[in-house]
């Protein structure tokens, strides 16, 4: 016995309504095999998950387009981040500066490794570290450390910081954009549950052969299990060799 099956998808899911929905339309009220009420819902859902799905689409696919840019600052950040640690850390091996300089960036003495920098948080954070370490320094009257400078350091900083805030901005949206899709989908799966339910209720004292195809006529799909997929066939086969 085939059994019915909900849409999982949102062409499925639209594919169900729209049919419905072209029933509803071609048929007069006394000839149709749901209610009035569950059509007027139709009419309204429509348009509404139409436009939450294109919204969740643009939002993804914004958000696609801005991380490509977002990465090449953040790229940038974390070399020149890189760099003007590398660039202390030599100038202490070389005796040009203290050991105690390393603190102004939150570092210990010993500490002359490189930051990993792993993800965005990680030059988030360090590249304020840096720039307020730095001013700290020239506010001592202590000379600048240049090559790169920290002025240049701030200019790509600063370019990730717009990026990283734009991206997290457009996350929001697309979160946002998703959460409301999920809900829309939701209310989709209770209308058409209810909409194949009152379908099936109209045709429910035809033969099952009968209701399942005026079912299907309204948009019901109706599955086959593997098992019984293949007793059917080879019923089929069967009636075809009979027939020879």
């Amino acid at each position: 016995m085939p059994y019915r099956r909900l849409p999982n998808t949102d062409n499925a899911r639209f594919k169900a309504l729209n049919t419905a929905l072209k029933k509803g339309r071609d048929l007069p009220p006394f000839k149709l095999a749901f209610s009035q009420g569950t059509y007027q819902r139709i009419q309204a859902l429509i348009p509404s998950y139409e436009t939450i799905l294109s919204e969740s689409k643009n939002a993804y696919s914004l958000q696609l387009e801005k991380n490509k840019v977002f990465h090449k600052q953040l790229k940038k950040a974390k070399v020149y981040c890189s760099h003007f640690i590398q660039v202390v850390n030599m100038a202490i091996s070389r005796g040009e500066l203290p050991p105690s300089t390393l603190a102004f960036f939150s570092m210990g003495e010993d500490d002359r490794k490189i930051p990993a920098l792993n993800n965005d948080d990680d030059v988030f954070e360090c590249g304020k570290k840096l720039i307020d370490g730095e001013q700290n320094r020239r506010m001592k009257g202590l000379n600048p450390i240049t090559n790169p400078t920290i002025a240049v350091v701030k200019v790509h900083y600063d370019n990730f910081l717009e990026a990283y805030n734009h991206q997290k901005n457009l996350k929001k949206r697309t979160g946002l954009a998703q959460n409301n899709l999920s809900c829309k989908r939701e209310e989709a799966d209770q209308l058409i549950q209810q909409l194949w339910n009152e379908i099936e209720d109209t045709f429910k004292d035809l033969p099952e052969d009968l209701k399942r195809q005026k079912a299907s006529e309204y948009g019901v799909v109706y599955v086959y299990r593997k098992n019984e997929l293949g007793n059917n066939i080879n019923l089929i086969n069967a009636a075809h060799l009979n027939i020879g």
